[in-house]
């Protein structure tokens, strides 16, 4: 078992859960109208608008979940370096997604520096892949 691999996966599970749960509670908890989809867009949105952000937010976390899994079966591959490329894949895909949170945030949002260390650790273990 690749342990870089499986904390990789591990702390992308963590960021996801921390995403769609802080984010319920900073942004869309106001904005919900008894619903569990939120209705109540302020301007200039709409509310077909909200509901795509909404969406699009968890998608994000959902997206990372089935990034973590992905890592964590790799991790326990009986042929690890066949699964090279695809664990690079991961990791360059999370590199870019820390490096556009830190430019987009101008590093205020903390989700740049748990995806850089989560591609890190992704990096990490495909060498001993």
């Amino acid at each position: 078992m690749q342990n870089y691999l499986v904390a990789a996966g591990v702390l992308m599970i963590l960021i996801g859960l921390a995403h769609s749960v802080i984010g319920e509670i900073l942004i869309f908890r106001q904005l919900r109208a008894g619903t569990i989809v939120p209705l109540l867009a302020p301007p200039p949105l709409r509310e077909r608008h909200l509901r795509i952000l909404w969406a699009n937010w968890h998608l994000c976390s959902v997206l990372g979940w089935g990034l973590a899994a992905l890592l964590i079966v790799i991790a326990m591959a009986p042929d690890l370096p066949a699964h090279a490329p695809y664990v690079r894949i991961i990791a360059i895909a999370m590199l870019a997604g820390s490096l556009l949170v830190l430019y987009a945030t101008r590093g205020r949002h903390p989700g740049w520096f748990g995806l850089l260390v989560a591609a890190g650790l992704a990096w990490l273990g495909q060498s001993g892949a």
